[in-house]
């Protein structure tokens, strides 16, 4: 991964129709492997407090990406649409692009199973982005395509981390109470499965 420097930090949600604790995750320094059902799916968000890609700055923007991957064909490859948030300009947005396709100096992100494994980018899409948590709990919203909220956490006392915000930033695992995706070629509505929500801090190397 060769490209553009980066350094931006901030929340970051995520939801997938594994069952929770997602066996993805990391749980007390013990790395995950398969997941639950072989095929996954899912919606993860970032929420970006402050930063810069190159020389634009992406503060107090958000972007997206919806995914499914398989973990029975070789490589486990993914295939991924990136939602960039509608409030920033053209050089944002594009920025914003950049940084998730992985066209970034390595860092973390490169580390990423999209960016590190075979991938297929289908779609870049300007979209408008809410990712909020309060006492109600976690929600994300991508225009009419996308609703997640997660409010329960799993209960447990172990470390649980996630390879995307890094192995390095424990988070919270939760329940999903509402997963819908209509944001083609992806479409699914789930219930009861995992979530899960930490801060992140990405920059190039």
């Amino acid at each position: 991964m060769g490209g553009v420097s980066y350094d931006v930090r901030g929340s970051y949600f995520e939801s997938c129709n594994c069952e929770a604790i997602c066996p993805c995750r990391t749980i007390d320094g013990v790395r995950g492997g398969r997941s639950t059902y072989g095929l996954c799916f899912g919606v993860l968000s970032w929420r970006i407090d402050d930063g810069r890609v190159g020389d634009v700055d992406v503060g107090g923007l958000s972007a997206a990406l919806t995914y499914r991957y398989d973990d029975d064909k070789p490589g486990s490859p993914w295939d991924f649409v990136i939602h960039v948030d509608a409030r920033g300009d053209e050089s944002q947005r594009a920025a914003l692009a950049d940084l998730f396709a992985g066209r970034g100096e390595g860092g973390h992100l490169a580390a990423l199973p999209w960016i590190r494994k075979a991938a297929h980018l289908l779609d870049v899409r300007v979209s408008a982005i809410e990712i909020d948590d309060d006492s109600d709990g976690h929600r994300l919203r991508i225009g009419d395509a996308i609703a997640v909220r997660a409010a329960s956490p799993v209960e447990t006392d172990a470390s649980v981390a996630c390879i995307v915000p890094g192995y390095e930033r424990p988070g919270t695992e939760l329940y999903a109470d509402t997963h819908v995706v209509a944001d083609a070629p992806f479409a699914w509505e789930l219930t009861g499965t995992c979530a899960f929500a930490s801060d992140f801090a990405y920059a190039s190397g």
